[in-house]
């Protein structure tokens, strides 16, 4: 006879009888959390790091003789470590491919600015995947996958979500005249102040959220993504000070990655003390290559942005003891497309969505279970221009060979520096990466003439506030907050949005040459911001006073324009718009007779 087991009785001791309706409640709320922490006892949490800018070499345990890193050293001799990882040579390449599984390029996704740094709206995040699988969700800090709906993190399976806009805080999309200390960030879309260093303001919300979420018998998810040690280069004096021989920049550099060093000690050591650690999949990576390989290459070619594997070659450690992923190395070539789906397998959450990723499961390098584990290619490349360029900056890759550009070949294993050109003596491997990069490109061409379009007149965000960030351009694209403060309006500098208007009907839209939290008029110059520790903030460019006197836009076949009074902070027009595609185009015309976009568009659905 069968004897059942002490996990099959729950429901029995749970049954209700005839008691008080306030304990009933009370009992009934107690059988819920006890099958909820049943059904998800076995499934671990995830706390998953990445940082912006900081290469394989910036961690003390990959040779750099200056960097203090005791924490990420810690972890590097502690974790399953990935020595052969690759990502896109720049950050919201790396990111798209990274939560997708899938090809960078394939996502929409194959540039920072531009309306290219937003992330299709039919691909799923691994939020949305641990979401749908009974995981709590949550991002902390830097996004860069768009800053409007439907690209937010909110809106891509992330409940929880404290974040600064565009690709860096104080870029087009942040609160206006954040720096890197205080200011405000986006608290679940609405604008919340802050206190203290961004790195350290982004840690302390995801303790707050593992805190809130310990007791819910769900795992979590939590992804912290520091726009540090990204530029501007601005560091707590405390970890700049530690680096006196190095100019200001890469002090401040070095600064802001020994203060993540110091968060990342500081969560774990948190995880241990709530009785978090053993069953907590830990992962630290970064984004792309290094910007200070002039003080330390780890004898690789190329920085940030490089085809090269300076470029893309970076840390990963993931941790998890109850996994036994833990002290050991792999050296099997892996790539960010492969994180989504690894992470899938390990936390044991169905891909619902039937996916098909282009990276693969890699557990089983990272239990050093795989008894024979083919030989890969990968595809990398630095597009960083409004439409994709076959071959650009592209590196095709293996365990050992790395063909740069369609035409170059390295051996890898016997010339990490990737000094000397051997593709006359391999015709033969110059062929077949050739021939799966053909592939590869054939693939994913026909998708870069599909833009991502910002969706106008749906509740999630009405009114949508749009900004020169993402402009789509041949020209200069007002970036960060320091280009909008100089106002730059020579010829070129103007652009249009892809939107889809998703209602028809009547819409109100406010144009702005300012934000409107910085409550100035559209003709008014602006004093310099006060300065941060570090080189010179974007806020510190003195705004420069434009005399507007009339402004227009056209969305498909609806136009309109108005005068500019003076003194006047914003204008605002009526339009009908049809439901579908169209370009956005906003002109402010000056008294001089020049022209350029206005930087901010607010756009309500009536």
């Amino acid at each position: 006879m069968r004897v059942a087991s002490d996990l099959e009785k729950p429901l029995v001791f749970c049954q209700i009888t005839p008691f008080s309706p306030m304990l009933k409640s009370a009992l009934s709320g107690l059988c819920l959390a006890l099958i909820t922490a049943i059904a998800y006892a076995d499934q671990p949490n995830v706390v998953f790091i990445i940082t912006d800018d900081q290469g394989y070499p910036e961690i003390a345990a990959n040779g750099n003789p200056i960097i203090k890193t005791p924490n990420l050293d810690q972890l590097h001799r502690e974790a399953v470590r990935l020595e052969d990882y690759h990502v896109a040579p720049t950050c919201s390449p790396t990111r798209a491919g990274l939560i997708t599984g899938h090809w960078t390029n394939r996502t929409g996704v194959w540039h920072t600015i531009m309306g290219r740094s937003m992330i299709r709206k039919n691909e799923v995040t691994i939020a949305q995947h641990l979401k749908d699988g009974g995981y709590q969700t949550a991002m902390f800090g830097k996004w860069h996958l768009g800053d409007n709906y439907p690209f937010r993190p909110e809106d891509r399976g992330f409940e929880e979500v404290l974040r600064h806009g565009g690709g860096g805080v104080g870029q087009t999309p942040d609160y206006w005249d954040n720096a890197y200390f205080d200011g405000a960030y986006f608290h679940n879309s609405k604008a919340e102040a802050v206190k203290g260093f961004c790195t350290d303001v982004y840690f302390d919300y995801a303790k707050q959220f593992i805190l809130a979420n310990k007791g819910s018998g769900k795992p979590f998810f939590a992804y912290i993504s520091t726009n540090a040690p990204h530029g501007p280069m601005h560091a707590p004096e405390e970890y700049s000070k530690l680096y006196p021989n190095l100019d200001t920049a890469m002090a401040n550099y070095y600064g802001m990655i020994t203060n993540i060093d110091e968060n990342v000690g500081k969560m774990r050591e948190f995880l241990r003390e709530n009785g978090l650690e053993e069953n907590t999949i830990f992962v630290f990576c970064t984004d792309n290559g290094s910007v200070g390989t002039k003080v330390y290459d780890a004898n690789m070619r190329g920085g940030k942005g490089s085809e090269y594997d300076g470029g893309h070659r970076v840390p990963f450690f993931i941790y998890w003891p109850k996994g036994n992923l833990k002290r050991r190395v792999v050296t099997e070539i892996c790539g960010h497309v492969d994180i989504t789906p690894t992470l899938l397998d390990l936390c044991g959450v169905e891909n619902k969505a039937k996916v098909k990723f282009d990276g693969v499961s890699i557990r089983p390098l990272l239990e050093g279970k795989a008894q024979s584990w083919p030989d890969r290619l990968l595809v990398t490349d630095s597009q960083r221009v409004r439409d994709p360029i076959k071959w650009r900056k592209s590196s095709v890759m293996t365990n050992q060979w790395r063909l740069i550009n369609g035409e170059a070949l390295y051996d890898i294993k016997a010339d990490p520096k990737q000094a000397t050109d051997v593709a006359g003596k391999h015709p033969e491997v110059v062929k077949t990466l050739r021939q799966f990069y053909d592939d590869w490109w054939a693939d994913l061409e026909p998708g870069f003439k599909v833009p991502a379009q910002i969706i106008l007149g749906n509740p999630a965000e009405n009114p949508s506030i749009l900004t020169c960030h993402d402009w789509i351009t041949d020209g200069s694209t007002p970036w960060n907050q320091s280009h909008v403060r100089a106002g730059l309006d020579k010829p070129g500098t103007q652009g249009f949005w892809y939107v889809w208007v998703e209602q028809a009907g009547e819409y109100e839209i406010e144009l702005r040459r300012w934000p409107r939290e910085s409550d100035q008029a559209i003709s008014a110059s602006l004093p310099p911001g006060a300065p941060v520790p570090g080189v010179k903030a974007y806020r510190e460019t003195p705004g420069r006073g434009i005399n507007v006197v009339k402004a227009s836009l056209k969305i498909g076949d609806a136009e309109a324009e108005i005068n500019v009074p003076s003194g006047a902070k914003s204008v605002t027009l009526k339009v009908n718009l049809t439901e579908g595609a169209h370009e956005f185009w906003t002109t402010f015309e000056t008294a001089e007779g020049g022209t350029l976009g206005a930087y901010y568009a607010y756009v309500r659905k009536l």
